[in-house]
Protein backbone atom coordinates (compact mmCIF):
# COMPACT_ATOMS: atom_id res chain seq x y z
CA UNK A 1 0.00 0.00 0.00
CA UNK A 2 2.97 2.30 -0.47
CA UNK A 3 4.08 4.74 2.22
CA UNK A 4 0.51 5.53 3.33
CA UNK A 5 0.81 9.25 2.71
CA UNK A 6 -2.74 10.07 1.63
CA UNK A 7 -3.55 13.32 -0.09
CA UNK A 8 -6.89 14.78 -1.22
CA UNK A 9 -8.56 12.57 -3.81
CA UNK A 10 -10.89 15.33 -5.04
CA UNK A 11 -10.25 18.80 -6.41
CA UNK A 12 -12.39 21.35 -4.59
CA UNK A 13 -12.99 25.09 -4.86
CA UNK A 14 -11.26 26.67 -1.89
CA UNK A 15 -9.21 23.54 -1.16
CA UNK A 16 -6.44 24.16 1.36
CA UNK A 17 -3.46 22.26 -0.08
CA UNK A 18 -1.44 25.40 -0.72
CA UNK A 19 -2.32 26.91 2.69
CA UNK A 20 -1.69 23.76 4.72
CA UNK A 21 1.70 24.92 6.01
CA UNK A 22 0.35 28.28 7.18
CA UNK A 23 -2.68 26.70 8.84
CA UNK A 24 -0.74 23.96 10.61
CA UNK A 25 1.66 26.59 11.93
CA UNK A 26 -1.41 28.10 13.60
CA UNK A 27 -2.80 24.90 15.07
CA UNK A 28 -3.31 24.52 18.83
CA UNK A 29 -0.36 23.19 20.83
CA UNK A 30 -2.49 20.30 22.09
CA UNK A 31 -5.86 19.00 20.93
CA UNK A 32 -7.92 15.85 21.28
CA UNK A 33 -10.48 15.10 18.55
CA UNK A 34 -10.15 17.04 15.30
CA UNK A 35 -13.39 18.16 13.63
CA UNK A 36 -13.80 19.49 10.08
CA UNK A 37 -17.46 20.46 9.44
CA UNK A 38 -16.88 21.73 5.85
CA UNK A 39 -14.63 18.88 4.80
CA UNK A 40 -14.41 19.52 1.04
CA UNK A 41 -11.17 17.96 -0.19
CA UNK A 42 -10.03 17.28 3.38
CA UNK A 43 -6.57 18.79 2.75
CA UNK A 44 -5.99 19.74 6.39
CA UNK A 45 -7.22 16.38 7.69
CA UNK A 46 -4.86 14.50 5.36
CA UNK A 47 -1.96 16.76 6.29
CA UNK A 48 -2.58 16.24 10.01
CA UNK A 49 -2.74 12.49 9.37
CA UNK A 50 0.57 12.50 7.48
CA UNK A 51 2.18 14.51 10.29
CA UNK A 52 0.95 11.98 12.88
CA UNK A 53 -0.95 14.68 14.77
CA UNK A 54 -4.38 13.04 15.02
CA UNK A 55 -5.79 11.30 18.09
CA UNK A 56 -9.28 11.12 16.65
CA UNK A 57 -11.19 12.83 13.87
CA UNK A 58 -14.72 13.55 12.65
CA UNK A 59 -15.40 14.84 9.14
CA UNK A 60 -18.74 16.27 8.07
CA UNK A 61 -20.50 18.33 5.43
CA UNK A 62 -24.03 19.03 4.18
CA UNK A 63 -23.09 17.77 0.71
CA UNK A 64 -24.54 14.26 0.81
CA UNK A 65 -22.77 13.09 -2.36
CA UNK A 66 -19.43 14.23 -0.98
CA UNK A 67 -19.97 12.51 2.36
CA UNK A 68 -21.12 9.31 0.67
CA UNK A 69 -17.92 9.35 -1.38
CA UNK A 70 -15.81 9.52 1.78
CA UNK A 71 -17.86 6.73 3.36
CA UNK A 72 -17.57 4.53 0.27
CA UNK A 73 -13.79 4.95 0.15
CA UNK A 74 -13.52 4.20 3.85
CA UNK A 75 -15.76 1.12 3.78
CA UNK A 76 -15.77 -0.17 0.17
CA UNK A 77 -12.61 1.11 -1.49
CA UNK A 78 -12.05 -1.98 -3.63
CA UNK A 79 -15.57 -1.74 -5.05
CA UNK A 80 -14.99 1.92 -5.93
CA UNK A 81 -11.66 1.06 -7.57
CA UNK A 82 -13.23 -1.75 -9.61
CA UNK A 83 -15.94 0.59 -10.92
CA UNK A 84 -13.50 3.38 -11.75
CA UNK A 85 -11.28 0.95 -13.65
CA UNK A 86 -14.17 0.27 -16.06
CA UNK A 87 -15.00 3.91 -16.83
CA UNK A 88 -13.74 5.24 -20.19
CA UNK A 89 -12.49 8.79 -20.65
CA UNK A 90 -14.63 10.35 -23.35
CA UNK A 91 -16.88 13.35 -23.76
CA UNK A 92 -19.86 11.15 -24.64
CA UNK A 93 -19.45 8.98 -21.55
CA UNK A 94 -18.92 12.04 -19.34
CA UNK A 95 -22.33 13.45 -20.23
CA UNK A 96 -23.90 10.02 -19.98
CA UNK A 97 -22.70 9.45 -16.41
CA UNK A 98 -23.36 13.09 -15.49
CA UNK A 99 -27.02 12.65 -16.50
CA UNK A 100 -27.53 9.71 -14.13
CA UNK A 101 -29.45 10.25 -10.90
CA UNK A 102 -26.82 9.57 -8.20
CA UNK A 103 -29.51 8.47 -5.76
CA UNK A 104 -30.47 5.57 -8.02
CA UNK A 105 -26.90 4.23 -7.88
CA UNK A 106 -25.27 2.10 -5.19
CA UNK A 107 -23.02 3.81 -2.65
CA UNK A 108 -19.87 2.67 -4.47
CA UNK A 109 -21.26 3.65 -7.88
CA UNK A 110 -22.20 7.08 -6.54
CA UNK A 111 -18.67 7.57 -5.18
CA UNK A 112 -17.05 6.45 -8.45
CA UNK A 113 -19.30 8.84 -10.37
CA UNK A 114 -18.33 11.72 -8.08
CA UNK A 115 -14.60 11.04 -8.46
CA UNK A 116 -14.87 10.57 -12.24
CA UNK A 117 -16.84 13.79 -12.79
CA UNK A 118 -14.52 15.70 -10.46
CA UNK A 119 -11.38 14.58 -12.27
CA UNK A 120 -12.70 14.89 -15.82
CA UNK A 121 -15.01 17.92 -15.52
CA UNK A 122 -14.00 21.48 -16.32
CA UNK A 123 -11.47 22.93 -13.86
CA UNK A 124 -12.28 20.37 -11.17
CA UNK A 125 -15.36 22.31 -10.11
CA UNK A 126 -18.24 20.96 -8.07
CA UNK A 127 -21.32 22.93 -9.04
CA UNK A 128 -25.02 22.14 -9.02
CA UNK A 129 -28.04 23.93 -10.46
CA UNK A 130 -31.18 24.95 -8.58
CA UNK A 131 -32.49 21.40 -8.88
CA UNK A 132 -29.34 20.09 -7.22
CA UNK A 133 -28.05 18.52 -10.46
CA UNK A 134 -24.35 18.51 -11.24
CA UNK A 135 -23.88 20.77 -14.27
CA UNK A 136 -20.14 21.24 -14.86
CA UNK A 137 -19.15 20.77 -18.54
CA UNK A 138 -16.58 18.28 -19.83
CA UNK A 139 -12.97 19.25 -19.10
CA UNK A 140 -10.00 19.56 -21.43
CA UNK A 141 -7.75 16.89 -19.97
CA UNK A 142 -5.71 14.47 -22.08
CA UNK A 143 -5.20 11.78 -19.42
CA UNK A 144 -7.06 12.59 -16.18
CA UNK A 145 -6.03 10.40 -13.26
CA UNK A 146 -9.41 9.39 -11.89
CA UNK A 147 -8.08 5.96 -10.90
CA UNK A 148 -5.25 6.81 -8.50
CA UNK A 149 -5.00 3.36 -6.99
CA UNK A 150 -2.24 3.95 -4.46
CA UNK A 151 -3.76 7.16 -3.11
CA UNK A 152 -7.29 5.73 -2.86
CA UNK A 153 -5.94 2.84 -0.79
CA UNK A 154 -3.97 5.25 1.41
CA UNK A 155 -7.06 7.45 1.85
CA UNK A 156 -9.15 4.44 2.82
CA UNK A 157 -6.56 3.49 5.44
CA UNK A 158 -6.50 7.04 6.83
CA UNK A 159 -10.30 7.12 7.11
CA UNK A 160 -10.56 3.96 9.19
CA UNK A 161 -12.00 4.82 12.63
CA UNK A 162 -12.88 8.34 11.42
CA UNK A 163 -16.46 9.47 11.95
CA UNK A 164 -17.95 10.68 8.65
CA UNK A 165 -21.42 12.20 8.75
CA UNK A 166 -23.71 14.38 6.66
CA UNK A 167 -24.84 17.14 9.01
CA UNK A 168 -25.07 20.96 9.19
CA UNK A 169 -22.04 22.73 10.67
CA UNK A 170 -23.93 24.01 13.71
CA UNK A 171 -24.40 20.51 15.14
CA UNK A 172 -20.72 20.72 16.13
CA UNK A 173 -21.74 22.65 19.26
CA UNK A 174 -23.31 19.51 20.72
CA UNK A 175 -20.54 17.17 19.58
CA UNK A 176 -17.23 18.89 20.34
CA UNK A 177 -15.76 18.70 23.84
CA UNK A 178 -13.36 20.97 25.73
CA UNK A 179 -9.85 20.50 24.34
CA UNK A 180 -11.01 19.42 20.88
CA UNK A 181 -10.08 21.41 17.78
CA UNK A 182 -12.55 22.44 15.08
CA UNK A 183 -11.44 23.79 11.71
CA UNK A 184 -14.13 25.63 9.73
CA UNK A 185 -13.53 26.21 6.02
CA UNK A 186 -16.93 27.56 4.89
CA UNK A 187 -17.82 28.91 1.46
CA UNK A 188 -16.10 32.30 1.57
CA UNK A 189 -17.76 35.68 1.69
CA UNK A 190 -17.27 36.82 -1.95
CA UNK A 191 -14.77 39.62 -2.43
CA UNK A 192 -16.87 40.82 -5.38
CA UNK A 193 -20.21 40.07 -6.99
CA UNK A 194 -18.44 38.03 -9.69
CA UNK A 195 -16.45 35.88 -7.26
CA UNK A 196 -19.37 34.03 -5.73
CA UNK A 197 -18.89 30.27 -5.34
CA UNK A 198 -21.93 29.76 -3.11
CA UNK A 199 -23.44 27.23 -5.54
CA UNK A 200 -21.34 24.73 -3.53
CA UNK A 201 -24.67 23.15 -2.72
CA UNK A 202 -28.11 23.98 -4.05
CA UNK A 203 -29.15 26.42 -1.31
CA UNK A 204 -25.92 28.42 -1.29
CA UNK A 205 -24.33 29.96 1.81
CA UNK A 206 -25.76 33.34 2.74
CA UNK A 207 -24.64 36.17 4.98
CA UNK A 208 -27.07 34.83 7.58
CA UNK A 209 -25.21 31.51 7.41
CA UNK A 210 -21.94 33.37 7.99
CA UNK A 211 -23.52 35.01 11.06
CA UNK A 212 -24.71 31.60 12.30
CA UNK A 213 -21.17 30.29 11.89
CA UNK A 214 -19.83 33.18 13.98
CA UNK A 215 -22.44 32.41 16.65
CA UNK A 216 -21.34 28.75 16.63
CA UNK A 217 -17.74 29.90 17.12
CA UNK A 218 -18.80 31.97 20.13
CA UNK A 219 -20.68 29.00 21.60
CA UNK A 220 -17.68 26.71 21.09
CA UNK A 221 -15.39 29.29 22.69
CA UNK A 222 -17.66 29.33 25.73
CA UNK A 223 -17.25 25.54 25.92
CA UNK A 224 -13.42 25.81 25.75
CA UNK A 225 -13.33 24.14 22.35
CA UNK A 226 -10.41 25.37 20.22
CA UNK A 227 -11.30 26.55 16.73
CA UNK A 228 -9.94 27.99 13.53
CA UNK A 229 -11.88 29.64 10.69
CA UNK A 230 -10.67 30.44 7.17
CA UNK A 231 -12.44 33.15 5.18
CA UNK A 232 -11.88 35.98 2.74
CA UNK A 233 -10.31 39.24 3.84
CA UNK A 234 -13.41 41.42 3.67
CA UNK A 235 -14.98 44.07 5.86
CA UNK A 236 -17.87 41.70 6.53
CA UNK A 237 -15.65 38.92 7.90
CA UNK A 238 -13.55 41.31 9.98
CA UNK A 239 -16.66 42.83 11.52
CA UNK A 240 -18.22 39.43 12.22
CA UNK A 241 -15.20 38.33 14.26
CA UNK A 242 -14.41 41.67 15.92
CA UNK A 243 -14.81 40.17 19.38
CA UNK A 244 -12.58 39.51 22.41
CA UNK A 245 -13.08 35.79 21.71
CA UNK A 246 -11.14 35.87 18.44
CA UNK A 247 -7.69 36.58 17.06
CA UNK A 248 -7.61 37.57 13.36
CA UNK A 249 -4.50 36.78 11.34
CA UNK A 250 -3.67 37.27 7.65
CA UNK A 251 -2.19 34.75 5.22
CA UNK A 252 -1.30 35.01 1.54
CA UNK A 253 -3.02 32.56 -0.80
CA UNK A 254 -3.04 31.94 -4.52
CA UNK A 255 -6.33 32.54 -6.29
CA UNK A 256 -6.59 29.02 -7.70
CA UNK A 257 -9.94 29.14 -9.51
CA UNK A 258 -10.63 32.14 -11.71
CA UNK A 259 -11.60 32.11 -15.38
CA UNK A 260 -9.61 35.31 -15.89
CA UNK A 261 -5.91 34.44 -15.73
CA UNK A 262 -5.00 38.05 -14.97
CA UNK A 263 -6.95 37.82 -11.71
CA UNK A 264 -5.04 34.81 -10.45
CA UNK A 265 -2.28 35.49 -7.95
CA UNK A 266 -1.57 36.24 -4.32
CA UNK A 267 -4.47 37.52 -2.26
CA UNK A 268 -4.93 37.98 1.48
CA UNK A 269 -7.16 35.59 3.39
CA UNK A 270 -8.07 35.60 7.06
CA UNK A 271 -7.40 32.93 9.66
CA UNK A 272 -9.46 33.39 12.81
CA UNK A 273 -8.72 31.49 16.02
CA UNK A 274 -9.97 31.65 19.59
CA UNK A 275 -6.46 31.09 20.94
CA UNK A 276 -3.11 32.77 20.46
CA UNK A 277 -0.68 30.85 18.29
CA UNK A 278 2.25 29.39 20.23
CA UNK A 279 5.42 30.75 18.68
CA UNK A 280 7.23 27.43 19.02
CA UNK A 281 4.68 25.91 16.65
CA UNK A 282 4.76 28.91 14.33
CA UNK A 283 8.50 28.43 13.83
CA UNK A 284 8.32 24.64 13.60
CA UNK A 285 9.75 23.43 10.26
CA UNK A 286 7.10 21.63 8.24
Amino acid sequence: MGDLRPRPFLKWAGGKNQLADALLQRRPVHFKTYYEPFVGSGAIFFRLYREGLLQGAALSDVNAELIDTYVAIRDHVFEVIDILSELPHSKEFYYEIRSKDPWKLTLSERAARMIYLNKTGYNGLYRVNRQGQFNVPFGRYQSPNYLDLENLLAVSHALQNVEIICTPFDTIVERAEPGDWVYFDPPYVPVSQTANFTSYYANGFSLRDQERLRDVCVALSQKDVQLMVSNSDTTIVRSLYASPYFVIDEVKANRAINSNGAKRGKITELVITNYRVDQTIQRRPL
